[in-house]
């Protein structure tokens, strides 16, 4: 929870299990076939420790691109994939629900920097699994006791052999 990492090498793959209220962010540039996720808690860092910034929806996305773009990433070409924001604890008034704030969070953050969203899966009960092939950029997610539901499609076009 809170870390993030960022790849471009054709057998990796970014996973972040266990999300329930919190938000996974994948950042993708088709073009230079880099991913890079992280794992937001909470929507903002307001005082806490900034060691950790992919802890925090005002964070984290800064730090994907700074991590992104020596790897070949550019801004005009990101797209972004939101898992995650579940409200986990029945009752709560929706002013506590975290899971909502992260998800507004998070795409504020998207829309100050001027990335796209291309898909999400947010909200609802249930934790979620995501997952990113880094070699084909497929973004995956699997609500607990569902099937596995594709939100990216591959990114690589098929070369004729």
């Amino acid at each position: 929870m809170g870390e993030f990492a960022v790849s471009s090498a054709g057998g990796d793959g970014l996973v972040s299990l266990g999300l329930g209220s919190c938000i996974g962010l994948v950042l993708l540039d088709r073009r230079a076939a880099v991913a890079g996720l992280a794992h937001v808690v909470l929507p903002a860092l307001e005082g806490r420790d900034p060691a950790t910034p992919g802890k925090f929806a005002d964070t984290a996305v800064d730090a994907l691109l700074g991590a992104m773009e020596p790897l070949g990433a550019r801004r005009p070409f990101l797209e972004a994939v939101l898992v995650g924001g579940a409200s986990m604890f029945s009752g709560a008034s929706a002013g506590l629900d975290v899971g909502q704030r992260n998800d507004a969070a998070v795409r504020q953050e998207l829309a100050r920097v001027r990335i796209p969203v291309a898909a999400a899966e947010t909200g609802g009960s249930k934790g979620r699994t995501l997952r990113v092939a880094v070699d084909s950029g497929r973004v995956t997610a699997r609500a607990a006791g569902a099937p596995e539901l594709e939100l990216y499609a591959d990114w690589r076009p098929k070369v004729a052999i």
